[in-house]
């Protein structure tokens, strides 16, 4: 039996089950105030399945609030003993390659990503896509869209600790599949390409539906 291929178009605009979802613990919420990261988190799916993983604690070079170590339950001296954050984004930007990223809440873990690269001269090649914003077009009943709401509004089997890197981006993955199923089940696609969760996650909500009806002559 011959295999079967992937849509041509699919390959060209990436497969949205190929990617690197990533996630970091950080000293604040703003590079532009001169917070820095803590801790990246990221792992590999390769046709649905996670292949890698990539965890770091980073030194940022000063002393974290209290506060964001009872949040991330990292202390001062676990990053102490770490290595900086320049050292780890060299490792991190070599895992990432060329592959398309997904986050929870994309916009802040890009952020600090954009920023962390750019302290070492380097950038990276994928584009971004939110599962948090696609989650709400796709599950618009959720009671809300933080990713602890919608791994337990799913269903999805959890054992971990949230606010750790590794574990949440972990946990984005097992959503990440659930929404591609979801995708797939109402728009008759076999595969789902990255440049349509993107569209989606950008889409008002009250089009969803309709669109993703369409979305087998499309693609």
């Amino acid at each position: 039996m011959v295999p079967q291929k992937k849509n041509t178009k699919i390959n060209d605009e990436g497969d949205a089950s190929s990617i690197v979802i990533l996630d970091f613990e950080t000293s604040g919420l703003s590079p532009n105030m001169g917070d820095r990261a803590i801790e990246i988190g990221a792992v590999r799916m390769v046709d649905g399945e996670v292949t890698e993983s990539f965890q770091k604690l980073m030194n940022p070079g000063f002393r974290i609030s209290a506060f964001i170590e009872d949040y991330t339950g990292i202390s001062h001296q676990m990053l102490q003993k770490a290595d900086s954050c320049e050292e780890v984004m060299f490792q991190f930007a070599k895992f990432i390659g060329d592959s398309h990223l997904v986050a929870h809440n994309a916009s802040f873990d890009k952020r600090f990503l954009d920023s962390e690269l750019r302290n070492i001269a380097m950038k990276y090649a994928g584009k971004f896509a939110c599962s948090m914003l696609l989650a709400r077009r796709l599950f618009q009943r959720a009671p809300n869209h933080q990713l602890g709401s919608l791994i337990r509004y799913k269903k999805i089997p959890s054992k971990g600790e949230f606010h750790r890197a590794l574990y949440d981006s972990q946990m984005t993955a097992k959503l990440w599949l659930v929404m591609l199923d979801e995708i797939k089940k109402k728009s008759g696609l076999s595969y789902v390409p990255f440049t349509l969760v993107q569209k989606l996650a950008k889409m008002p909500k009250k089009q969803v539906k309709d669109y993703l009806k369409t979305c087998a002559s499309l693609y």
